[in-house]
């Protein structure tokens, strides 16, 4: 079913080109569980026939992804703490680990929401532990938009010099992945010992 949801909108959005990425990339970064991975590398290729730009895709990929981050930041902002007090339990969200993960984002939420951006299953649902700490707005946008901004321009690059080959690009995105959760992995790392690091001297 969620196939042929993923055709109906890029048939139906797709075609109008830059708004269209926009739209979708919005989708896939909000609530919607809408792949960028259909998206962004067909935008690509077609920047490689001489269809679009290269720039105003990747542009255009990182501003939907953006707008769809401020709607879920904005969302819980207003009504997450309150949605997860009344109907945690039916998550396994008590309101006092609800209070842990408010004081862990308002100290950490920088990164958190750089790597979240990055790592998949995750970069749609980032938002709302920052909307619900509430993150300041311009640094929430900042580290969404690198995160986001290095996921983009992947994809980007991918159609742009794989095509429309599916089986490669699924074996590139695979290997992409990989290389993500490693380096996401190693950022954390060097900012868990710098943080300690830090602590000890203060």
């Amino acid at each position: 079913m969620l196939e042929s949801i993923v055709n109906f909108l890029v048939n139906t959005i797709g075609h109008l080109g830059y708004p269209g990425i926009i739209a979708l990339m919005f989708l896939e970064s909000s609530f919607f569980p809408f792949p960028s991975e259909v998206v962004i590398p067909p935008a690509g290729y077609l920047a490689a026939e001489g269809k679009m730009s290269l720039i105003a895709v990747i542009a255009c990929g990182i501003l939907g992804s953006l707008l769809g981050a401020i709607f879920n930041y904005y969302f819980a902002l207003k009504v997450g703490r309150y949605f997860f007090i009344k109907y945690g339990k039916y998550f396994f969200v008590s309101e006092k680990s609800l209070s842990k993960a408010e004081r862990f984002f308002k100290r950490h939420g920088a990164i958190s929401t750089f790597v979240g951006r990055l790592l998949p299953g995750i970069r749609q649902y980032i938002s709302l532990p920052a909307g619900i700490a509430r993150m300041r707005i311009d640094v929430f946008c900042l580290y969404t938009s690198l995160g986001a901004g290095i996921w983009v321009i992947i994809l980007a690059l991918l159609g742009y010099y794989i095509g429309n080959n599916k089986d490669v690009l699924n074996e590139a995105l695979h290997s992409v992945s990989i290389g993500l959760i490693l380096f996401c992995s190693t950022i954390i790392v060097i900012y868990a010992l710098r943080y300690r690091a830090k602590n000890r001297k203060s």
